[in-house]
């Protein structure tokens, strides 16, 4: 089974977003639709072929420790080795550092087949690509060719280091100490030691070599180690050091998960016997701004892990619903039973995740369309708006997929019946893998806040303007087609209200109050802005006459379904934002 259309991924590419227009800018003009096809097609064959043939046998036989180390099943190495000889490690880095340079919006799309297939397996090229960035932006030309390079090759893979059992969420209170250790061609050098925990890819035997970025504090000149987040640095600590011999980095056990469960995820001791040794990346103290870079990356993935289990869920529901016979059309107990996808409720709940599904994946491809037209913007002016808007969709990213790409799965679910809730079919396991996602790469609490308090207050809504700019563009086009006015006037006025929301709260300059309830703005947010993007696709599909009319019509009423049905749950969303309630914030704990 195909996991995504790949009709679909040519209208968001072509029809949409205009990715061949990226060729005629220098960045990519080595390549051409042709070269983009190519690469997509081969990364459904690879995905369909190495990674989707071990989905469940990674789900059932975890990854475990033997003589200290972790241990996986070997189709994920397969897999990785294919991917890596395919090239698609090198995909979107630039060919100085022996990468293809794809546009990020085509390596997104290669991605999402990927994910769709085996969201496990896929974890690892991800995180190490995420690693590689870092390295290729903020490091030593040593560096990059001690670190980065290998890992653009596949050789070796990466993962980032931030959380401790302690921690969680709040690096501020991390406890890895870095103590200075000289110098030597790969940069300062220190020793660490602590503790990580949740460390995705941690360990493991697919690749001789693990690079991992870790955050530590710098002990001050009275050896003890800065409050809040004062002294913290990031570290290149390589599994393995240049003489061949291991670093001092030890796994002190494996988390058993609910579901992800082909990567591994580590607990991991650093400096047991003397201290780790690690390079400095960038300055001291400069940790948390060089790590936000990968980390805004993550979360894109993030959101394209979960919009692609998303797909792959409501695209198995309607193989399913389509030969599942039940029921039938009329009262005449004789007549032959019909499949399930004929009633009217099973209709809903399949269309239902079309809108969520497809509007998530379409989130995640404009995101990565405007990293592209950052890089390929003519002028300063056309760069920022392009990073403003990215920065400020960035937490939407990541948690609208992970918050209704999970709704979607749960409908999943419930097509399939009480089969559905058996090992026997993969939405059970779909539905555990893309749990994770509201939780891992910061909460759903934690990008309300993100995006409620930094990205709008504090940002005095200049890039919420921008915004508003190209919803407003979007809006003029639709009005322009009978079909689509009243969908253009029902988004239109839910955006009103929702920036005289966000007026009222920078006028009440009182931030804490403000963001009390984040967390349901965050959702009525991400409700308007996919909308938006599910309005913006329909003027394009009205435009222009269709190729396959069926598949057309399909994805106007699911544009239809979202904004008529969807878009509406955004009011009452509002409505506790605006009105301040306090009802959970001035909850006493003994009240509980």
């Amino acid at each position: 089974m195909t996991f995504i259309d790949p009709r679909d991924i040519a209208f968001w590419l072509y029809d949409w977003l205009h990715a061949d227009d990226l060729t005629r800018h220098s960045a990519y003009a080595d390549h051409s639709r042709e070269t983009f096809d190519a690469v997509l097609a081969l990364s459904e064959q690879i995905a369909t072929d190495l990674f989707a043939n071990h989905y469940k046998k990674s789900d059932q036989v975890e990854p475990r420790l033997e003589n200290g180390r972790a241990k996986v099943i070997p189709e994920i190495k397969q897999a990785m080795a294919a991917y890596a000889e395919a090239g698609l490690f090198a995909a979107s880095f630039a060919p100085e550092f022996g990468g293809m340079g794809l546009p990020h919006v085509v390596d997104t799309a290669s991605m999402a087949h990927f994910m769709a297939a085996n969201i496990a397996t896929a974890a690892y090229p991800m995180l190490t690509a995420a690693n590689a960035r870092v390295l290729v932006k903020f490091g030593t030309e040593a560096q990059i060719a001690g670190f980065a390079k290998p890992q653009i090759a596949g050789r070796s893979l990466g993962t980032m280091c931030l959380s401790e059992p302690q921690a969680g969420s709040s690096l501020a209170d991390i406890a890895t100490r870095a103590a200075p250790d000289g110098d030597d061609v790969l940069g300062p050098r220190y020793r660490l030691t602590g503790n990580k925990m949740w460390i995705s890819g941690g360990d493991h035997d697919i690749t001789d070599t693990i690079v991992h970025l870790v955050l530590a504090k710098i002990p001050g000149a009275d050896g003890k180690l800065p409050p809040g987040t004062g002294g913290i640095t990031l570290f290149i600590v390589p599994s393995v050091l240049a003489d061949g011999t291991r670093n001092d980095i030890s796994v002190a056990g494996l988390n058993h998960k609910m579901g992800y469960r082909g990567t591994t995820n580590c607990l991991l001791n650093f400096g047991e016997a003397g201290g780790a040794v690690g390079y400095r990346l960038g300055e001291a103290g400069q940790g948390l701004a060089i790590m936000f870079h990968m980390m805004n990356e993550a979360r894109v993935f993030v959101g394209l892990g979960a919009a692609a289990l998303a797909m792959r869920g409501y695209r198995q529901s309607l193989a399913y619903a389509r030969e599942r016979l039940q029921g039938r059309a009329g009262k005449d107990p004789a007549s032959a039973p019909v499949p399930i996808i004929r009633h009217a409720d099973v209709k809903r709940m399949l269309l239902a995740q079309k809108a969520l599904a497809e509007g998530a994946l379409s989130l995640i491809l404009y995101c990565a369309h405007l990293m592209d037209r950052e890089r390929v913007a003519a002028d300063d002016a056309e760069r920022a708006r392009a990073a403003s808007l990215l920065g400020l969709l960035t937490p939407v990213a990541k948690s609208w997929p992970s918050e209704f790409g999970l709704e979607a799965n749960t409908l999943a679910i419930q097509v399939h019946g009480g089969y559905g809730y058996t090992r026997d079919f993969d939405v059970e396991q779909i539905y555990r893998d893309n749990r994770i996602n509201p939780i891992h790469e910061g909460t759903h609490g934690i990008q309300g806040i993100d995006l409620l308090g930094r990205k709008i207050i504090r940002d005095k809504g200049v890039a919420l303007a921008a915004l508003g700019e190209e919803i407003v563009a979007t809006v003029t086009r639709a009005e322009a087609f009978a079909d689509l006015r009243s969908l253009a006037t029902g988004l239109d006025i839910v955006w009103d209200h929702l920036v005289e929301v966000v007026q009222s709260l920078i006028a009440l300059n009182d931030p804490a109050r403000a963001l009390d309830n984040a967390s349901a703005f965050l959702s009525a947010f991400g409700h308007v802005v996919v909308a938006w993007l599910w309005l913006d696709q329909a003027t394009v599909l009205r435009a222009q006459p269709a190729v396959d009319p069926a598949w057309a019509d399909g994805k106007l009423r699911a544009c239809r379904y979202f904004i008529e049905v969807e878009l509406p749950k955004v009011a009452p969303l509002l409505m506790t934002v605006a009105s301040l309630n306090d009802v959970a914030a001035t909850m006493p704990e003994d009240a509980f």
